[in-house]
């Protein structure tokens, strides 16, 4: 299950680690920005929106809860979309419906219109940008694949220092009406970064082993073989518990520094920190996961990582004051940015490419399940309790549940795998069978035509080879027998006169 997939990308390319990759690795940093700030970036607007329709905490996490879930929930709808379109076109599609739900919320006039504008329609707009960028990285990266997953993952934390005190001038200068419609008009920058989504293309082909690789059938829609995999389904459930609670500290920390007497803009600076942190935090674990000791056991990593999250807010329940927040989240960035930069390196290492498309649609609708419960269930907590000290505590208890889950499950029900050779190796062995396959075609081909003649040609090859080896002393340079001149001699020669001679006459 831990084992790191090399893979050759889509119809058969290698990825190129690099080059165009770098421009893709820029779209993707700026889609997971929009895709994981944006819910908790909102929540900023949430005290307004209480007062503004006089709803509760329950109701307004439902925006951010709906966004989430349909982030995740279509899913399977984005891998099919994907299959059958290609990702540039579904992301640019995607980010004009990110920026109409946006638009759409800021002429609200009750709750329900901003859960389908901001929750349904930005949400759906997010989903067809995020998965589609996941599958152009895993295409164009290979090897640096943790590192680049690191990277784009920052995007993140980068997106959520800036979007977050954004979000409060924009509703202290134009309410929250006109920060919802200049949110839309940013997030058009969707469709920018879905241009830079270019598929890669395949060489051209130059043999029959090409050939016979692009006879293969089509990929389907939408592959539920996947299921097959134990690592596969281990993975999957324990995402969805972790979801239940991962999510959940980021919306409600702002709310609870209000709470305890600090000033909005004092609060607000709590998700700027946790996002400061995160910017290092998973670069700085995409690096380690890709070193070569760690990397096979990227799984455990992705299980220590969960760990950490959970005790983190465990013990961040018990905060009574604002320094207390400060230091929860400089270590909440730093799990959570190890959970972001780890979470979809995990399932790429275990499907691949091929499957990857499908395996993330899947996996992300399972855990719009949980999205759906997680928040909002918090939510109804805090209306029933008043008390965000239970609240942290089921969250961190969740996310702490689901790494032993996986990591447990990983050791009794996934048999290791002998370690396998480097990439490096395994392209150069994959070339040797290449070549050695051609070459064996060779005396085939000539057989049927030749017969006899080449017969006798391989035993005087033979011949000589085996005579070479009885020796065994080694002979003066100036009697030598190069390489060049058996094989040469070994030939027949045609004289003018249509008279073959052997290659003994010849000698």
């Amino acid at each position: 299950m831990g084992g790191a997939v090399v893979d050759t990308g889509d119809n058969g390319v290698k990825a190129p680690d690099g080059g165009w990759g770098w421009a893709v690795l820029f779209g993707c940093f700026i889609i997971t920005g929009f895709s994981y700030a944006f819910p908790k970036a909102v929540s900023v607007f949430f005290k307004e929106l209480i007062r503004e329709f006089g709803v509760g905490y329950s109701d307004t996490a439902w925006i951010s809860s709906i966004l989430l879930a349909m982030l995740y929930g279509s899913g399977p709808i984005c891998s099919i979309l994907v299959n059958r379109f290609g990702c540039r076109p579904v992301m640019m599609v995607g980010g004009l419906f990110a920026s109409l739900g946006m638009v759409m919320a800021s002429f609200a006039t009750n709750i329900i219109h901003i859960y389908l504008g901001t929750g349904v329609i930005t949400g759906l707009g997010l989903a067809l940008n995020f998965q589609p960028s996941l599958i152009m990285l895993n295409r164009y990266f290979s090897e640096k694949r943790p590192l680049a997953n690191g990277l784009a993952a920052a995007g993140s934390p980068v997106a959520l220092c800036c979007l977050s005190p954004l979000g409060q001038v924009l509703q202290y200068e134009y309410g929250w009406r006109g920060g919802f419609l200049i949110l839309g008009g940013i997030l058009l920058n969707c469709c920018a970064c879905g241009a830079l989504m270019r598929p890669l293309k395949a060489p051209k082909k130059t043999s029959e082993v090409d050939e016979k690789k692009e006879s293969k059938p089509k990929p389907k829609l939408l592959d539920f073989t996947v299921f097959k995999d134990r690592g596969f389904l281990i993975y999957t459930v324990a995402a969805a518990i972790m979801v239940l609670g991962l999510f959940v500290p980021p919306v409600f920390v702002v709310s609870y520094a209000k709470e305890l007497g600090n000033e909005d803009t004092k609060s607000a600076l709590l998700l700027t920190i946790l996002g400061f942190i995160d910017i290092f935090a998973r670069p700085t674990c995409g690096i380690i996961a890709g070193l070569k000791w760690v990397r096979p056991r990227c799984v455990y990593l992705f299980s220590f990582a969960m760990i950490f999250n959970g005790t983190t807010d465990i013990i961040g329940s018990m905060a009574k004051d604002y320094p207390s927040l400060v230091v929860f989240c400089i270590f909440f960035g730093v799990s959570y940015g190890m959970v972001g930069a780890l979470q979809f390196e995990v399932l790429m290492a275990i499907v691949g490419t091929e499957k990857f498309s499908s395996a993330i649609g899947l996996v992300l609708l399972v855990e719009a399940i949980a999205v759906l419960v997680g928040p909002p269930g918090a939510g109804r907590l805090l209306d029933a309790t008043n008390n965000y000290m239970f609240v942290f505590l089921l969250a961190g208890c969740e996310v702490v549940l689901s790494a032993l889950v996986l990591a447990i499950c990983n050791m009794l029900f996934i048999k290791r795998k002998p370690q396998q050779p480097d990439p490096p190796a395994k392209m150069e062995m994959a070339i040797t069978e290449t070549e050695m396959e051609e070459l064996n075609k060779a005396p085939k081909d000539n057989q049927d035509n030749g017969g006899g003649e080449n017969g006798k040609k391989q035993a005087i090859e033979h011949e000589v080879m085996t005579k070479s080896d009885d020796k065994k002393v080694e002979e003066p340079e100036s009697i030598g027998v190069d390489s060049i001149e058996v094989e040469n001699a070994s030939k027949k020669v045609t004289e003018p006169n249509c008279v073959v001679v052997e290659p003994e006459s010849s000698l």
